[in-house]
């Protein structure tokens, strides 16, 4: 997946907080740790150091969502994370995307912390993140 096809799907599919762009996606496909799941329809970016893994994104192109494909990428990555050596994933959520937070937490993550006024919001508000973490089958 190219740096243009990641920032025009998550363009689409982020409306309440800000998109992040090819120079964002370009400089995190650089590392060697990051690797991404996915196609044309949506992905999953995270990154894997030492045992942890953490989600940087997840984002289905807004004319496919609900048809499961976000459930789908967010098992796809923790599996390959897994294979990299990570033993527990965390990711951050706007407390605002109750349908992310569903997704999350009906695949066992759980709270564990809080970023206060951590996204800033295209209508010129903050929402605080939710830290959540799981652990990853063995």
């Amino acid at each position: 997946m190219t740096p243009d096809l990641l920032a025009s799907i998550h363009l689409a599919a982020f409306t309440e907080t800000r998109a992040w762009g090819v120079s964002e996606f370009s400089a995190l496909l650089d590392s060697r740790h990051v690797f991404v799941v996915g196609d044309s329809k949506g992905f999953a970016m995270g990154r894997v150091i030492a045992d942890e893994a953490e989600l940087l994104t997840l984002a289905v192109h807004p004319d496919l969502q609900g048809q499961g494909l976000g459930r789908a990428l967010l098992l796809r990555f923790q599996e390959v994370a897994s294979q990299r050596g990570a033993t527990e994933v965390f990711l951050e959520v706007s407390e605002q995307n109750i349908t992310a937070i569903n997704l999350y937490t009906s695949n066992n993550y759980t709270e564990s912390g809080r970023r206060k006024n951590y996204y800033a919001l295209r209508n010129g508000t903050q929402a605080d993140a939710l830290i959540l973490r799981r652990n990853l089958p063995k």
